[in-house]
């Protein structure tokens, strides 16, 4: 063998191992994994490229992506609310990325301005109603609810989840603090119940008429509808006539020091397009971020509504001042 040869047989096997280590993404998820495994499993179809999931909640894999630095093995951090992958940003942990198809697909409200996350579903924070009880025309905004005709009659999740620290966080956006002040106290004084630990004791607190009225994310009454179909709740899109309704997202984003950058542009590239989207944001009944994508026919049985498009990354950047003017409301 001569030396040339050697030499040229060692490229070629560097080579091929370069391309071999290129064709995996690893992803850090906070999202569960039997939603996002059989959308991760048909892009593997599809191109080849192996997926490999580390899940966990989303403030540990943050601490995690920190602690790890340079030497991360992600590619990819997957998460809930504008908040988190803000916080990602501000941290340090994301690579900002220039995509035509990511700009293309994914409205810019929906978006980090500077490139550096994308939101890929759409979770809206809706007002929902005992259909015994009210009528849908007695409704109309989020800050409505503090009327006192709701007087005893709303239920409301714990501040301290991060999907109301962001609804109150985007009200402080459009209202300024003081008004959203008043409005949060307002909600106060109309609990029918102390704040509950989530979603899902929300709207059965509302369909065994223990409240009237309250507020939780879409996708939480779609699942329950799914089990009870004959649930005496319904829900009303706030805030049509003025802003819209609160709206937040599931994202991603490329990580700052990922080992396949490229591979994982290409997946979230595809995560956006209209085959990917119906699939996100259909196995947990969300909305496609993309507009183009169809929605689960479960979900667009609820009506088209207007979006709130103030940047969900507000959300982030006044999480911090919403904990605390929730806690001087008496918001517990």
């Amino acid at each position: 063998m001569t030396k040339k040869w050697w030499l040229a047989a060692v490229l070629g096997l560097s080579s091929i191992t370069q391309a071999q280590a290129a064709e995996e993404v690893v992803v850090y998820s906070a999202r569960i994994e039997n939603l996002i495994k059989p959308l991760f499993d048909a892009y593997t179809r599809e191109t080849g490229v192996k997926i490999t999931t580390v899940t966990g909640k989303e403030g540990p894999l943050l601490e995690r992506l920190k602690a790890e630095g340079a030497k991360t093995p992600a590619d990819i951090l997957l998460t809930v609310d504008a908040g988190n992958l803000w916080q990602a940003a501000q941290l340090g942990l994301l690579a900002k990325v220039d995509s035509k198809i990511l700009n293309g697909n994914i409205p810019a409200h929906l978006r980090d301005p500077d490139g550096q996350w994308y939101g890929l579903s759409v979770r809206a924070r809706s007002i929902i109603y005992n259909t015994r009880k009210v009528q849908p025309g007695e409704l109309s905004t989020y800050e409505d609810l503090g009327n006192a005709k709701w007087n005893k009659r709303l239920c409301l999740r714990s501040s301290k989840k991060v999907y109301n620290q962001s609804l109150v966080a985007m009200m402080i956006a459009r209202h300024g603090a003081e008004k959203t002040a008043a409005i949060i106290q307002s909600w106060v004084a109309n609990l029918a119940a102390p704040p509950f630990s989530d979603d899902d004791s929300v709207i059965k607190a509302t369909a065994a008429g223990q409240c009237d009225v309250g507020i939780v994310n879409s996708y939480y009454l779609g699942r329950l509808q799914k089990e009870q179909p004959d649930l005496p709740v319904a829900i009303f899109w706030p805030n049509q006539q003025d802003g819209g309704v609160h709206v937040n997202v599931s994202g991603a984003g490329v990580t700052r020091y990922a080992k396949h950058p490229g591979a994982a542009l290409k997946l979230l590239e595809w995560l956006s397009s209209d085959k990917a989207q119906k699939l996100f944001a259909g196995a947990n009944l969300e909305f496609p971020a993309n507009p183009r994508a169809p929605t689960d026919p479960l979900v667009a049985a609820w009506g088209a509504f207007k979006q709130d498009n103030i940047n969900v990354s507000e959300a982030g950047k006044r999480q911090a001042e919403a904990v605390m003017l929730m806690d001087r409301a008496g918001y517990k």
